[in-house]
């Protein structure tokens, strides 16, 4: 139940709170707003409604339920790297004594210590760096790339440019290197080539000294496939690892389509079960998903395959599928025979006992296509003029029954959650219809019970006032107004100084004690008067 976090003052504000919040929920009461001006859903739970304590909430609110929390000092920005603010000519007190830096100390400097310092030879003062303080936000601190500098990988470019050039270079004198050591003897002398066959053998040697030059010195692409043996392992024993399992010159599936909402990648197993673009065209797709290899090519009958093994095994068979496939491939192309075999015969049992309607002659076309050869002619208004219209097939339930002097059929009128009829606006099943006056009845019976409930109200709350009145006089606040009687209130002084006399002494307390329940006003005043304060000081002499 949702409630204020408001402390209230008494029960009986309580209670005018929750009858007011049932009446919210009743859709009898307007919803409570909140500081902004927005209505508060009545059906929010209490432990989201009510604000924490220490938020000090004087009114309801859904406010802390937001962000409020927010920190402008946060920021995405990152250092200005190798920036520098000043240049000094002379070493100054204070800096560094390796490079004459004001912004870090001694232990602190990046620069190639110096045989003799700044301090003491003031040449080549190193300019300040720039100093930043900033807090990063959430996002900031887990940026991987935040700070990086484009323009900085033409610099990786350029180096794998010039590792490309060396290698090039490299494998160009090695052919020569290999082609001159052919080509001569011994003893430097030229070798000619006696004829065609020593030619392409040449050839086949140059062929194989052109190697792919992107997989010069990448042992982990050129032995992709290798299996490695894991020995001694945490676990014990020994675990095989595949180095990789695709061509790294493949798209990769996670990047096909890069919607968040769209097939779900695996990361562990490098599978995705679902199609990442199915709004592309069929055919020019070369990827639809591994699911589509499991219901495609010969991937189904393995698993009849599978499936045909395991029943065969629980019915009694020794057969199994990892044992003795071809034995398991026999028995299931043996069992799809005898299953054709046995399906005909059920067929022809059928059609010689009842016969084959798709062989006998062919249904009339008017049965088969609802059409016939009548004509039926009408006029601009509508109306027949020649031939008699078709007839529509007609429910098999009563239509347009009325009962129990109805116009309208039952369910015609809605109201409070039931089913009534149109005409009367009676929710009773098998009531009698009355019609107009009947409504007539019912609104004059439901405006005598709005006036019975407000005529109640009002009787409700009028011994409320005389019971506060009651309350006031009989209580320990007396009214400003009560006037009492003079004599009245002598005797009533009597009268309590006796029974106090008589609590004092046990013994003069008599065994028949009358009990009258009679109080008045001036009772009640010598009973304060008489009455003795816990706080006050002289209590003990009174005695």
């Amino acid at each position: 139940m949702a409630t204020s976090s408001v402390a209230f003052k008494s029960r009986e504000d309580h209670r005018k709170q929750l009858e007011l919040e049932e009446a919210r929920k009743a859709g009898l009461a307007p919803a409570e707003v909140d500081e902004d001006g927005k209505e508060i859903n009545p059906h929010i739970p209490q432990y989201m409604s009510s604000a924490p304590w220490y938020l000090n909430a004087e009114r309801p609110s859904l406010k802390h339920q937001r962000k409020w929390k927010s920190d402008p000092n946060y920021t995405k920005a990152w250092y200005d790297r190798g920036a520098k603010i000043f240049q000094a000519e002379k070493f100054r007190k204070g800096a560094c004594e390796n490079c004459g830096a004001m912004t870090h100390t001694s232990k602190t400097c990046m620069d190639r210590p110096r045989k003799v310092g700044a301090k003491w030879t003031n040449k080549h003062i190193a300019p300040d760096e720039k100093i930043e303080t900033f807090e990063l936000d959430y996002d900031g601190k887990r940026d991987r790339w935040n700070g990086y500098d484009a323009s900085t990988y033409s610099r990786v470019i350029e180096r794998y440019e010039a590792r490309d050039e060396a290698r090039r270079k490299y494998l160009k004198e090695q052919q020569l290197k290999k082609l001159e050591e052919k080509n001569t003897d011994p003893n430097g002398q030229d070798k000619p080539s006696e004829n065609a066959e020593d030619e392409e053998e040449e050839e086949d040697d140059d062929d194989d000294l052109k190697v792919d030059e992107a997989k010069v010195d990448e042992s982990k692409q050129m032995d992709f496939a290798k299996v490695e043996k894991r020995v001694r392992t945490t676990g014990g024993g020994s675990t095989g690892t595949v180095r990789n399992l695709r061509i790294r010159e493949d798209t990769a599936k996670y990047l096909l389509n890069l919607d968040v909402n769209s097939a779900h990648y695996d990361p562990k197993t490098r599978s995705m079960r679902e199609d990442p673009l199915p709004d592309s065209d069929p055919n020019e797709k070369f990827y639809e998903g591994d699911n589509q290899y499991r219901v495609s090519g010969q991937a189904q009958e393995f698993k009849q395959l599978n499936l045909h093994s395991l029943e065969a095994f629980d019915k009694g068979q020794d057969i199994h599928m990892q044992a003795a496939p071809s034995q398991a491939e026999l028995l299931f192309k043996n069992y799809k025979v005898i299953k054709e075999k046995l399906k005909s015969r059920t067929k022809d049992s059928i059609i010689e006992k009842y016969g084959n309607a798709a062989s006998e002659e062919e249904y009339p076309r008017e049965l088969l296509l609802g059409q016939s050869e009548r004509e039926i002619e009408y006029d601009r208004a509508g109306r027949i003029i020649k031939g008699q219209e078709m007839m529509l097939p007609k429910s098999k339930y009563e239509e347009d029954t009325f009962v129990n002097n109805h116009t309208c059929v039952w369910g015609s009128w809605w109201k409070d959650h039931q089913w009534g009829y149109k005409c009367c606006m009676q929710t009773t099943r098998n009531s009698y219809c009355t019609g107009a006056a009947g409504i007539e009845a019912a609104e004059a019976s439901a405006d005598l019970m709005m006036a019975n409930m407000a005529r109640k109200e009002a009787a409700e709350e009028t011994p409320v006032e005389e019971k506060e009145k009651q309350l006031a006089t009989w209580g320990t606040d007396v009214p400003d107004d009560l006037v009492l009687d003079e004599k009245r209130l002598a005797e009533s002084l009597k009268k309590e100084d006796e029974r106090k006399k008589e609590e004092r002494d046990e013994r003069k307390r008599k065994y028949n004690v009358k009990w009258n329940d009679e109080v008045t006003a001036e009772d009640m005043e010598a009973y304060r008067m008489k009455k003795v304060h816990q706080d006050d000081p002289m209590k003990d002499f009174i005695y």
